[in-house]
């Protein structure tokens, strides 16, 4: 049964169907019970290693054997990469939707001709802006790795 259509400010829409959704929430229940059957599994003694000993029990990382308190301090490098990874990282995610917006054939020429100029000017000196962090990152030796 499908129900009326509802008379909106807008015009004549669809009223509210529940049965649209249903797809949608089988597919979350099928989610939640892998999820929840991968999480049973891990607890299985079939899944587990039948023998734990010191050797197989002991943290293991990148190949190294651990060697004294895993409460060691990093050095400072890690962090200014780590953030100039995201800062650059975000600049992609700015730049993206622009490149798509501004080159991507179809748009509205009443508004590329309004405002393009406008929004290339904006990521010009977004872009600037970035090139002056990133000459500043390099004067003061963040990507030199002592």
């Amino acid at each position: 049964m499908v129900p009326d259509p509802v008379l909106t400010p807008a015009g004549l829409e669809p009223a509210f169907d529940l049965q649209a959704y249903y797809p949608a929430l089988v597919y979350a229940g099928v989610v939640f019970a892998l999820a929840g059957a991968t999480l049973f599994a891990t607890h299985l003694p079939i899944l587990k290693p039948w023998k734990p000993t010191r050797v197989k029990t002991m943290p293991y990382e990148s190949g190294v054997d651990p060697i004294g308190s895993s409460r060691m301090q990093f050095d400072v490098k890690f962090y200014l990469i780590a953030i100039l990874f995201l800062v650059f990282d975000v600049e992609l995610l700015f730049l993206y939707p622009w490149a798509v917006i501004a080159y991507a054939d179809g748009g509205d020429p009443t508004w590329r001709a309004a405002f393009g100029p406008l929004v290339f000017v904006e990521i010009l000196i977004f872009l600037a802006t970035l090139g002056i962090a990133y000459v500043y990152a390099w004067r003061k030796g963040v990507f030199q790795w002592r």
